[in-house]
């Protein structure tokens, strides 16, 4: 079935407008795509023509600050629900300043008053003293708009202990940096132009001489405009111009960005990240295969064979620069391309960048949560992901511990990232928590404030997100019904021992490959692993071992002859169940039954087959385009990544299900390692396992992602990482798949509670079906398979080796042009606090 088929004609529209408009990498300007910042808008909204002294001289940045003043009376930053952030409070300080200077919008500057003196504002000045400490950038900029907004609209400002520390923040800082930072790795103090008092010891000459080629202060809007406010600098006034003549697209509202120019590329690269965390990639393969294909282009351009180690940038480059290449890392090794660590691990072996990250995280919060998500990637013997990974968990989790008493959403995210492995995680699953949380569309932190994606851009991609979700929603509960009634109809629902899950086999596999396109995929894998739970149920705890020879026996020849009862209903499920994996149940149920105790290398050559990962991926892969040709599907020809996955599956189970086989009497792995070794107790047997696992299973990611070490096509080997997620969910911390509360939350969310319009969740009981086109006819998969219908004869002796390798501003009644001394104002006499 085409993915475009069934969709609605809200989610086909959408699809294509966001093609044209944010993903098309011929006619989208990457800056179209950003979010305006009103800190750097209302300073330009503040310089006076200099022709025309009592106008403006960016009459289309003071519109965008008339224009886009929020419902509450704050203007910049808020989160998703719409609620200000810190960064609002200088924002919109600047915001009244500039009103004021053109006694417009007297309202507007009312209504933003009432907003600077109510519990928001007081609310956020209590965040900064509880959460370990003030941000440096509102220790400089915070004091210089409350200064610059006490002259010009003579506020009165009451007494409050927090706004005297961070004045006080603001004269330690004044102290002890320099000017400009020779080594400094944050914006340097002169990049805060507009906010620096007058008092400081800064001439003109200072300024000029450290303008950028383009005529900026260092990329910053607002601290070019007081430059030339300050120096009348030609070169000033034309970068200037040139920014805002880029972003007026025939608009009389003009809004900048927090720093010109930008990295394009980044932005590219964190909108395909937002695409993809949303669930929508689907769509937009052959838009981000394009940008990531001219991506790596570059990178090659830059580092080439030899690899060279990129420089370290200084300033405020340096977050951008590491956020750029841990996103490319990430988004190029997951599209197959051969990239390295170093690519963005560079920033390890300088002790300063680390130390400067260390003493201001919470700055670099993205930084770090984008730096933690690359690791997830890496390859056998990778130990600079491994270095990076500590690296980041340490801050990420002091951050954590920090801000606990707040309701920050992105904190919220970082919770959960750290909570379970990538590996552990289902894809469906993480598209729902990323459609709710609040900061998606925060790409990165700017001088002032978060650089954004335009919310017109971003309400459309999680419009989308929803209703994607909502229509994968309802297949998947046709699916499962469908489902139900198979497993009914052939007797496997009742069978009266075991474990009857066939709701936990479906919610595993449609959430780990929730494709809409692949409902042949969901079923087959759904079907097998129902009856290889019901029959491995049967083997250990129902069936003699007459009852289990015989129906092993009939397996082999294909012929239900002899067969009665319960033995006669698994076979006739079966359908496609491979002999050797029934051959694997037998040995296991003889040793357990008669008491012997197997080798290491013998247990690991059934036990990897009766885990029976092979028999779910390997006859699934027969649907897809190109398909599995039939000589993979035999045991002596397995493909390296299958046997992976069967190594990687055994061991999860055996380190979750160990105690529960002791009591039962049967053996795994990590009984066995007790046993050959008497020294080593139960922790240090666990502890070696986990060693082993993680080897093989970036041995087994580095398969999967990257071309050549198999001829599996691309889409089978991502069937065999689906299928290694999902059993690492069932039994990461735990053993989730026998437990019969554990997933419950998990299927819920998955399968039947639908997002609402504001991202947040339904009560259960209170459900309403989503309204959505409806799914399209499901037919039954049974029967479908023919290609793998046939006999594949007994198991290949060997299946592993021998040995289990481990392997600021001046505002009289007119502005003037000129010398700074002259135009900057004298530091008001302030009554400690704000607001």
């Amino acid at each position: 079935m085409d993915k475009f088929q069934s969709l609605s004609t809200t989610q086909a529209i959408l699809i294509k407008t966001i093609k044209e408009t944010v993903l098309s990498s011929k006619d989208t300007d990457p800056y179209s795509l950003v979010s305006p910042s009103a800190y750097e808008t209302a300073w330009l909204a503040m310089i006076p023509d200099h022709k025309q002294p009592l106008k403006p001289m960016f009459d289309g940045c003071l519109s965008w600050v008339l224009n886009n003043q929020n419902e509450q009376g704050f203007w910049g930053d808020c989160d998703g629900c719409g609620t200000p952030t810190l960064d609002c409070l200088a924002a919109s300080l600047a915001c009244v300043v500039a009103l004021k200077r053109w006694n417009v919008g007297a309202a507007m500057i009312n209504k933003g008053l009432v907003f600077l003196h109510s519990s928001n504002a007081e609310k956020f000045l209590k965040e900064v003293k509880d959460h370990d400490g003030c941000p440096r950038w509102f220790a400089i900029v915070f004091p210089g708009m409350v200064e610059l907004a006490q002259e010009v609209l003579e506020i009165e400002l009451k007494d409050q202990v927090e706004v005297s520390n961070i004045f006080l923040l603001r004269q330690q800082i004044l102290e002890t940096e320099q000017l400009v930072e020779t080594k400094g790795h944050h914006p340097p103090l002169l990049s805060y132009l507009e906010a620096l008092p007058s008092s400081y010891n800064l001439d003109e000459e200072d300024i000029i001489k450290n303008l950028c080629d383009d005529g900026s202060l260092f990329q910053s809007p607002s601290a070019t405009a007081r430059a030339f406010m300050a120096t009348g600098n030609l070169n000033c006034l034309c970068y200037l111009q040139s920014l805002v003549q880029r972003f007026s697209n025939y608009d009389l509202n003009i809004g900048v960005p927090p720093t010109y120019p930008m990295d394009e590329e980044l932005i590219k690269l964190c909108i395909i990240n937002h695409v993809q965390r949303l669930g929508l990639a689907e769509y937009f393969t052959l838009e981000i295969e394009q940008i990531l294909e001219q991506v790596y282009k570059n990178y090659m351009k830059i580092h080439g064979k030899s690899s060279p180690k990129p420089g370290y940038p200084a300033g405020g480059l340096l977050q951008l620069q590491i956020l750029k290449d841990s996103l490319a890392f990430r988004l190029l090794r997951m599209h197959g391309y051969k990239i390295f660590p170093w690519s963005f691990c560079w920033f390890l072996d300088n002790e300063e960048i680390r130390e400067y990250v260390e003493n201001n995280y919470e700055y670099f919060l993205i930084l770090l949560f984008n730096i933690y998500r690359a690791t997830d990637l890496a390859f056998s013997g990778e130990f600079e992901l491994q270095e990076a990974k500590t690296f980041s968990t340490k801050l990420l989790e002091k951050s954590i511990l920090v801000g606990a008493r707040d309701r920050n959403p992105f904190r919220k995210l970082i919770k959960h990232e750290l909570s379970l492995p990538w590996m552990a995680r289902l894809d469906h699953l993480e598209h729902r928590i990323w459609i709710e949380g609040n900061e998606t569309n925060a790409l990165w932190r700017g001088k002032t404030s978060f650089q954004r994606l335009l919310s017109l851009h971003n309400d459309k991609l999680v419009h989308l997100a929803m209703l994607n979700y909502n229509f994968k929603q309802s297949i998947f509960r046709t699916e499962l019904e469908q489902l139900k009634r198979w497993s009914k109809d052939w007797g496997l629902s009742n069978m009266g021992f075991g474990r009857e899950k066939t709701t936990y086999c479906y919610f595993a596999v449609a959430a780990s490959c929730s494709l809409p396109s692949d409902s042949d995929v969901r079923m087959i894998v759904a079907k097998s692993a129902i009856v290889i739970t019901v029959t491995d149920d049967f083997f250990d705890m129902k069936g003699s071992l007459s009852e289990l020879r015989s129906l092993t026996e009939a397996v082999r020849r294909w012929d239900a002859g002899g067969l009665c009862g319960d033995t006669q209903i698994i076979f006739y499920a079966l359908d496609n169940l491979w002999y050797e994996t029934f051959l694997s149940w037998h040995a296991e149920s003889e040793w357990s039954r008669s008491g012997t105790i197997p080798s290491m290398e013998e247990y690991l050559q059934v036990g990897i087959i009766s885990i029976a990962t092979h028999t779910l991926v390997l006859p699934a892969s027969c649907f897809f385009k190109p398909s599995l040709t039939n000589s993979k599907l035999r045991p002596t020809q397995y493909e390296s990544v299958t046997k992976l996955v069967m190594i990687i599956a055994r061991l999860l189970n055996d380190i979750q299900s160990y105690q529960k086989e002791k009591v039962e009497g049967k053996l795994n792995s990590v009984l066995l390692c007790l046993r050959n070794d008497p020294e080593v107790d139960m922790e240090e047997a666990i502890a070696y396992m986990r060693e082993i696992l993680k080897k093989k299973k970036e041995e087994l990611l580095e398969h999967v992602l990257i071309d050549g070490f198999t001829d599996l096509p691309k889409e089978c080997r991502l069937l065999h990482l689906s299928c290694l997620k999902v059993f690492q969910m069932f039994f990461n911390s735990s053993n989730r798949f026998d437990s019969k509360t554990e997933l419950l939350d998990d299927i819920a969310k998955a399968i039947y509670v639908p997002l609402d319009s504001g991202g947040s969740l339904k009560k259960p009981g209170s459900l309403a079906k989503p309204s959505l086109d409806p799914p399209p006819h499901l037919e039954s998969t049974v029967g479908k398979c023919s290609a793998i219908k046939q006999h594949y004869g007994r198991p290949s002796k060997r299946f592993v080796r021998s040995r289990f390798a481990m392997n600021q501003l001046s505002p009289p009644t007119y502005w003037r042009v000129g010398n700074w001394r002259t135009t900057m104002l004298m530091p008001p006499k302030l009554n400690f606090s704000f607001i």
